[in-house]
C-alpha cells in the first residue's frame, strides 16, 4: 500500500545515513576525503539544477521526490561498501 508519510520518513532516514557515512569518510582525511567533498558539492548542484528543470517543465512533486530518492539511495549504496 502506498503511504506518502512512510515513504517520506524512510527517505529522510536514508538521507541521514548518507550524511553520517559521508562524515565518516571525509573525517578520515586524505585525497579520498577531498574527492568525496568535491563530489558531494557537484552532486548537490547537479541535483538542484535537474530538479529545477523538472519543476519548470511540469513534473509533479512526487516525480521530483523520486528523483532525489534515487540519488540518495545510490550514494548510500556506494558509501556503504
Amino acid at each position: 500500500m502506498f503511504n506518502p508519510m512512510l515513504n517520506l520518513s524512510l527517505s529522510m532516514m536514508e538521507g541521514q545515513q548518507v550524511v553520517w557515512l559521508r562524515l565518516l569518510y571525509i573525517g578520515q582525511g586524505g585525497k579520498g576525503a577531498e574527492q568525496e567533498a568535491e563530489r558531494m558539492l557537484s552532486e548537490k548542484i547537479d541535483a538542484a539544477v535537474h530538479a529545477g528543470i523538472m519543476l519548470a517543465t511540469g513534473a509533479t512533486p512526487a516525480a521530483i521526490a523520486r528523483y532525489y530518492q534515487r540519488k540518495v539511495r545510490a550514494n548510500r549504496i556506494r558509501l556503504s561498501r
